[in-house]
């Protein structure tokens, strides 16, 4: 493991104290933290992370099939086991959502947005060897939002008493990421990651985005890969080929 992979622990798991210290659940019907309940699966994903990557990917927050699930962001429970290498038991919260169980790697549902962007990076890298070398994915936050019907709610949803110690202690996570890695730019996937990322890192690296590979997005389902192929290419992430 890297001296970069190792920070990454440290500060993942310092975030998720925070949150869970200063975050008022009441306000809330279900909080999910996935770099709790599946620490040795998320663990396992940072100690992949090289040092000075040419990327880092920054998601919002964890999906309800995907790292909620697998502890691992856009973690598609078959990309996970397949491509990442990462499986194993996941230890659910007493408290769950009826609608929403943490059922681990027996999870039935297919996280669409993991699917799309893990197969793409399987596509140009072949390896997870040869993705690491080159990028590392970080979700901004860690924490996933339900509502009292179970429906999923993003950070930007949230009310801003809820939202805005969020956004402190999660910028300054990302903040420390950045620091750790040296990436040589940051890609945030949707506008969301990319507006933290820019107020996060006023005098980082340079900021990019990708379209967000969400179903719910209709520019998504109309050939997500290839758009975001040109994206990459188009901020250098990508070699033209």
């Amino acid at each position: 493991m890297s001296g970069a992979a190792d920070s990454i622990v440290r500060i993942s798991r310092r975030l998720s104290r925070e949150l869970v210290a200063s975050h008022p659940s009441s306000r809330v019907a279900f909080t999910y933290d996935p770099t709790d309940h599946a620490w040795a699966q998320h663990r396992a994903f940072c100690r992949m992370a090289c040092d000075r990557p040419k990327a880092l990917f920054v998601g919002m927050n964890p999906g309800p099939f995907g790292m909620v699930q697998t502890g691992v962001p856009f973690g598609e429970v078959d990309a996970v086991r397949s491509f990442l290498g990462v499986d194993g038991p996941v230890r659910p919260p007493a408290r769950q959502h009826p609608k929403r169980p943490i059922e681990g790697f027996a999870c039935g549902r297919s996280e669409v947005s993991g699917r799309r962007f893990w197969g793409l990076m399987r596509d140009v890298f072949s390896t997870r060897a040869g993705f690491f070398r080159s990028a590392f994915v970080w979700n901004w936050c860690p924490l996933a939002f339900l509502s009292a019907s179970g429906a999923n709610v993003t950070p930007d949803k949230l009310p801003a008493s809820v939202r805005r110690p969020i956004e402190a202690a999660c910028d300054r996570a990302l903040a420390e990421v950045v620091a750790a890695l040296q990436p040589a730019m940051v890609i945030g996937v949707g506008g969301f990651a990319r507006e933290r990322a820019l107020a996060a890192l006023p005098a980082g690296p340079p900021v990019h985005m990708v379209l967000h590979p969400s179903p719910a997005s209709p520019a998504a389902n109309r050939g997500w890969e290839r758009q975001a192929r040109a994206q990459l290419l188009a901020c250098g992430f990508l070699d033209q080929t």
